[in-house]
């Protein structure tokens, strides 16, 4: 069903690359005051690197399948706006699904597709270790993402996401639900392959999965890289903090303030945490997190059936 109308995907595609700018800005920001360069200097970064990457010749390898690399380029970004359908900005969304949740999910696993793809199909050694070092890292987030977001529909009685926020009342479930809220979080800054989970892009494997991209090949993968981050800390408002709730300002309002509240605090993550070697990050994530999402969702369950949520 459409409630929000087709007319609002363009303006929220709109913000959502104004938020992404904005995020790569205050990263560089970061990044420029520990080079002790100026920080007026840094937010205008992200443009320059935007016009050297669109002015950039396209970079491609003997024997790699164009085509495939090309494809999960474009799926990156092409995901994170496929995710916007079931956003709800205040009260409205464009797609208003009964299985809002489970859509988002399934767009978020298509960033698994997209990077294995562009490391595959760079037909280099670099390329193809960062695509396989994402998978593993997904296969490391995903249950426990998956638990937090039962025990969220299981709280709200729904799997539409504009019911679940309303389902919060005066209790937001980042208070109810604290270990679902920072596993949410930590999957987001994975599937973004961002700060402590960067080893997809890591230095160390001479830039990993997007080691062969140049030019607009780059600038878009960069851009989806962003978009999915700025994606999920939108959807961490109505799944965690009431979504548009809040005194005196407007619904729309309070929603952007959150937005930007968490992506400073990813943007934070990714200049003071060091990046997680995989196996650690398994481990931690099968032996430690599964369980206590899996706590979550139980405890979650029991206050469902004796009537306290």
């Amino acid at each position: 069903m459409v409630d929000g109308g087709l007319w609002a995907i363009p303006l929220l595609v709109v913000l959502l690359g104004v938020l992404g700018y904005g995020t790569a800005a205050y990263s560089s920001a970061l990044r420029s005051r520990g080079a002790g360069t100026s920080w007026v200097g840094a937010f205008g970064t992200p443009g320059r690197e935007v016009a050297r990457l669109l002015l950039g010749q396209r970079n491609i390898v003997p024997g790699s399948d164009v085509l495939l690399a090309r494809i999960g380029t474009a799926l990156l970004p092409l995901a994170a706006i496929m995710a916007l359908l079931v956003l709800p900005f205040g009260t409205r969304a464009i797609t208003d699904m009964s299985v809002g949740v489970v859509w988002f999910n399934a767009m978020e696993v298509f960033s698994w597709v997209a990077v294995w793809m562009v490391g595959w199909g760079s037909n280099s050694a670099w390329g193809l270790i960062g695509a396989n070092r994402f998978l593993a890292q997904g296969l490391a987030y995903e249950l426990p993402q998956m638990f937090s977001l039962i025990a969220v529909g299981v709280g709200a009685g729904s799997l539409n996401v504009s019911e679940i926020a309303a389902a919060q009342g005066t209790l937001w479930y980042v208070v109810s639900m604290p270990v679902a809220f920072l596993m949410f979080l930590i999957s987001a800054m994975a599937f973004a392959f961002w700060g402590p989970f960067s080893q997809a892009v890591a230095s160390d494997a001479a830039g990993g999965a997007a080691t062969q991209l140049s030019g607009v090949d780059r600038l878009v993968f960069l851009v989806g890289r962003y978009l999915m981050l700025t994606v999920a800390s939108a959807m961490a408002v109505p799944l965690f903090l009431g979504g548009d709730a809040g005194p005196l300002l407007p619904g729309w309002a309070w929603i952007l303030i959150k937005t930007v509240l968490l992506l400073a605090v990813m943007v934070w993550a990714r200049h003071r945490l060091p990046t997680i070697r995989i196996e650690r990050f398994t481990e931690l994530s099968w032996v430690i997190l599964m369980p206590l999402t899996l706590l979550q969702a139980l405890v979650v369950s029991i206050f469902v059936l004796i009537g306290w949520m």
